[in-house]
């Protein structure tokens, strides 16, 4: 580190602080000096978790070693963050350690609250308790959909936003379908999709086509019910309503399969510190990606307060915005508004087929491709098997920035 070097930390190693770390490392015209904490000896492709419990990928390829994916000429500290002191430019680590900054960029992700649901932890990972959630958890939802019998009952519980990748908790249920449909098992098994949500998915236009999806397959879809309890041994779970005529009634179902999406919130950390609102969120500028009283803090990733889709694509956007700026703050010029509340969720409807959902703040859809993303597309599951991982390791991750232009103007186009 040179004398006059801007100290920058970023606190969190997933796809946010590793994309921001590179990029940044790039395209600094100035000395700087880049701490990266993170305590995780693995890193995860995410994303393709869904894809590990429907057994079409396997585990070992969404997990690479977080040391190897260090920039070079970026530090690594494997620690996390414990305080934050943003009027003093520092936080203060786990393991007791203060570290100063110049600039600090804010990512640690989501914590997965498995607690908040009673007996799920004691059940989870056996007796058809399974989830896609966890890295370790994928691989128990494919060995439940392979013991499945004629008769069967299988729950998908969603929920209450915001959590990570919104789609996730049906696209299983629609692997789950048709892997039950091409082994003949689909017609005699019940399917329910419960989801604490007044819809199915919260861009109209989409939920339009996925609630046919799910009436294809025969999934029965109830809005507004909250999974609260779990008894795995007797294989009953609890929900509660909450909207509606009987908001508030408690209805069990028995299962033979359920998947769980776990509630979800900021670290705890996070939480307790300046840097958060209210709901515990670090409160961010939406479009520039800056906090909003501390000027040398930017935050990006599922811990913001942005009000879009907390998915990989979502951060695939907002990095390149955090690094420009983080630039312009250094140099004292003006920051830019580049973040349009981007995110993608590629929604797999079947085995080989995915509608590519791409929507920008207000539900606004912004397709990629000039295709009806209405659709249900083999270029879609591609692009989710094959082509986004391998953007995502090799382009995205090694802070390449070029990426093609959604059109914002795609609705006004098709009406």
């Amino acid at each position: 580190m040179t004398v006059d070097a801007k100290r920058v930390v970023i606190v969190g190693g997933g796809a946010a602080g590793i994309t921001v770390a590179a990029s940044l490392h790039q395209r600094a015209d100035q000395a700087i000096d880049i701490t990266l904490i993170d305590p995780s000896e693995f890193h995860y492709y995410q994303p393709a978790l869904t894809l590990v419990g429907a057994g079409a990928y396997p585990l070992a390829k969404t997990r690479r070693a977080e040391q190897s994916l260090i920039p070079k000429g970026v530090k690594w500290m494997r620690d996390a963050a414990q305080a934050f002191d943003p009027s003093n430019n520092s936080i203060t680590l786990k393991s007791g350690a203060r570290l100063d900054y110049d600039y600090l960029v804010v990512c640690p992700g989501i914590d997965l609250n498995w607690e908040k649901v009673e007996g799920l932890t004691q059940t989870l990972g056996q007796n058809g308790v399974c989830s896609n959630y966890a890295p370790d958890q994928a691989e128990y939802t494919w060995e439940c959909l392979q013991n499945i019998k004629a008769g069967a009952r299988l729950l998908f519980t969603q929920s209450p936003l915001p959590f990570k990748c919104p789609g996730a908790p049906q696209k299983i249920a629609y692997l789950a379908a048709d892997y039950l449909r091409k082994k003949g098992l689909l017609k005699s098994c019940e399917l329910h999709f419960l989801t604490h949500g007044p819809a199915i998915f919260g861009v109209p236009f989409f939920a339009n086509e996925l609630v046919k999806v799910a009436a294809r397959y025969g999934i029965q879809v109830h809005y507004q019910h909250n999974l609260v309890s779990i008894d795995g041994v007797a294989k009953k779970a609890a929900f509660e309503i909450v909207g509606g005529d009987e908001q508030g009634k408690k209805v069990v179902m028995d299962f033979d399969m359920i998947h769980v999406t776990p509630p979800q919130s900021p670290p705890r950390e996070i939480q307790s510190s300046p840097l958060a609102n209210e709901a515990g969120w670090v409160e961010v500028n939406h479009n520039t990606m800056q906090h909003v009283t501390f000027e040398n803090v930017f935050a990006l990733g599922d811990v913001t307060a942005t009000p879009n889709s907390k998915t990989a694509a979502a951060v695939r956007k907002q990095a390149p915005v955090v690094v420009r700026n983080l630039l312009h703050v250094m140099r004292g010029d003006n920051l830019e508004a580049g973040y349009d509340g981007y995110a993608s969720c590629p929604l797999t409807t079947a085995f080989g087929k995915a509608i590519m959902a791409e929507f920008i703040y207000g539900g606004k859809v912004t397709p990629t491709l000039p295709l009806n993303p209405a659709k249900e597309r083999w270029i879609n599951w591609w692009a989710k098997v094959t082509g986004l991982p391998i953007f995502y390791w090799s382009y995205m991750l090694k802070g390449h920035e070029w990426f093609p232009t959604h059109n914002t103007k795609w609705e006004d186009d098709a009406a």
